[in-house]
């Protein structure tokens, strides 16, 4: 491993200044930084180490949602009260993408910052436009039966690995950020970046930008969610396919409904097309299977990934009729 300098400031400020030089990084748990240093995918000149800045809180805001501090750890955001009570996809699905030493260090903006794990991206040796932009994507004709059935481009066909993400698309999350003199949110709906042909620029966090934390939308009492994963093993894996979605019910007829895939693009996905088909229809499984059916009518897999189809084609009939299920109680 390289050399490299470290600081632990204690204030927003001093971090902000501590990251503003050439080759500085922030620093969270270190679950997949520190790895990406030590296969020679990062080579930061200086960490800012952030966990002991006031950021860990989990607390109600004015309006009735949730926020989430930036280094509140995963396994807190897991067992909060409020998070189990009215968002439990986002429980489930941090519960289901890690181990307890992991989520007992990632941080929740570390979460969202977290690069793809696919191969090309972590050996320096292969192409990969994420890495090395202009080196070609590796995975387009390689090994890529994990990868994109959505919204990929010959830049790269990689997926995001976050399963919290995925859920924070179901609740409308702002992700709030500090610069050196400035600060800002951005909707999570517009947080990651589309892979386009500059796959390596990723959300659209300024340079040098600090995230202080995530809101959640209110949700209202009726709204029920829920997070599942399809994985290669039954132990901690990252997502074939994955789906987050909440339903909410007045009597027979669906009064809301959101749903979000993870694993099948470069981004978590919210299904759009396949919630304005659903909206103020029966909960009936007929209408479940067309509405995917509609929101897969775009996918493009790849040789070796048509499979990811059939997955998300029958986890949303699968997931909304336990919600519904469970809504008539």
């Amino acid at each position: 491993m390289k050399e490299f300098g470290y600081d632990r400031p204690t204030e927003v400020e001093a971090a902000l200044r501590s990251v503003a030089g050439d080759g500085a990084r922030f620093l969270g748990g270190g679950t997949n930084l520190v790895d990406l240093m030590k296969s020679g995918v990062e080579s930061p000149r200086r960490l800012v180490d952030v966990r002991f800045l006031p950021l860990a809180g989990i607390s109600a805001t004015t309006d009735g949602g949730l926020l989430l501090g930036a280094t509140a750890t995963n396994s807190d955001i897991a067992a909060h009260v409020e998070v189990r009570r009215r968002y439990p996809a986002l429980s489930q699905a941090i519960l289901a993408g890690a181990s307890g030493q992991l989520r007992n260090m990632a941080t929740a903006a570390g979460n969202l910052l977290q690069r793809t794990r696919c191969a090309y991206f972590a050996d320096p040796a292969e192409p990969c436009n994420r890495r090395s932009p202009g080196t070609g994507c590796g995975a387009l004709t390689g090994e890529h039966h994990n990868h994109a059935i959505l919204d990929w481009t010959e830049s790269c066909v990689a997926t995001h690995p976050s399963d919290m993400a995925v859920a924070l698309a179901l609740f409308d999350a702002d992700v709030h950020y500090r610069t050196p003199g400035t600060s800002g949110t951005v909707p999570f709906a517009r947080f990651y970046r589309p892979v386009g042909d500059t796959p390596h620029e990723e959300t659209m966090l300024p340079e040098h930008a600090l995230i202080t934390g995530i809101t959640l939308a209110p949700v209202t009492p009726a709204l029920r969610s829920r997070y599942r994963k399809v994985r290669e093993r039954a132990s901690y894996a990252f997502a074939t396919v994955s789906l987050a979605a909440a339903l909410e019910l007045d009597g027979d007829r669906i009064a809301d409904v959101r749903l979000a895939f993870g694993g099948v693009a470069a981004r978590p996905w919210r299904a759009r097309t396949a919630e304005r088909l659903l909206r103020g229809g029966p909960a009936t499984p007929e209408l479940f299977r067309a509405a995917a059916d509609a929101e897969l009518s775009a996918a493009r897999p790849l040789r070796d990934n048509a499979y990811k189809v059939a997955l998300a084609r029958n986890l949303v009939p699968a997931v909304l009729a336990d919600l519904a299920d469970a809504g008539n109680r």
